[in-house]
């Protein structure tokens, strides 16, 4: 699912604008490697649509009827969730509050709705590949504001964690891709895939995004 096979990537677009809907669609319909299969105005509906067509992502409003994109997620990728799909929360930016809830549901990531077509298409891309979307125009403003809401961290916040694996979860915090951190650390792809999936087993971390707020939670990035 990484839109560079024989098939296109899957979406679903969910939001009660149909203004929204139909940005998001000749945004993403304008790429070759995109193809959105399905719209909904309503959560109900976003949940029977996507557990029926089972897209690779689903582009996800926070406040919608009938069932909020807060249930929506936790509904289709949370704990609970049989063969949980790949959610792309989408909000603005007063909204910080809902953010940390769609992260625990089990989001990959979110962007604002403003943040124009380049993010919304590498918020897809990242969400099919398995990765996520951790914008420093986004995620780490509301990332911040989630580590300043939590009680004090304690005196070592790495746990079990190795140097190495703390100066990944720093990077991925204030927004580095994959590739991003092997330049910096100097480090392959894999053992940077290895690092992350290291994190996620001892933290008990769902996701990357998991993993950023956690760090900014813990007080582990650096001022």
């Amino acid at each position: 699912m990484t839109g560079t096979g024989a098939r296109p990537l899957r979406i679903l677009i969910a939001d009660d604008q149909e203004m929204v809907r139909t940005g998001f669609r000749l945004i993403l319909q304008a790429q070759p490697d995109i193809e959105v299969v399905a719209e909904a105005a309503d959560g109900a509906e976003c949940v029977e649509q996507a557990r029926r067509l089972r897209p690779d992502v689903c582009l996800v409003d926070i406040r919608m009827p009938k069932l909020d994109g807060l249930e929506v997620t936790r509904k289709l990728a949370g704990p609970t969730a049989v063969d949980p799909l790949r959610i792309v929360v989408v909000t603005t930016f007063d909204q910080d509050d809902y953010v940390y809830g769609a992260l625990n549901g089990g989001a990959c990531g979110f962007l604002l709705k403003d943040a124009g077509p380049g993010l919304l298409v590498e918020a897809v891309r990242a969400a099919a590949r398995g990765d996520a979307l951790v914008s420093p125009a986004v995620t780490v403003r509301l990332l911040e504001r989630i580590g300043e809401q939590q009680p004090a961290p304690v005196d070592d916040p790495s746990g079990p964690l190795t140097q190495r694996e703390l100066d990944v979860a720093r990077l991925v915090a204030v927004g580095r891709t994959n590739q991003e951190i092997c330049d910096e650390l100097y480090v392959s792809l894999s053992t940077v895939k290895s690092h992350l999936a290291s994190i996620q087993g001892r933290l008990d971390l769902r996701n990357r995004v998991e993993i950023a707020a956690w760090a900014w939670r813990c007080g582990v990035v650096g001022g």
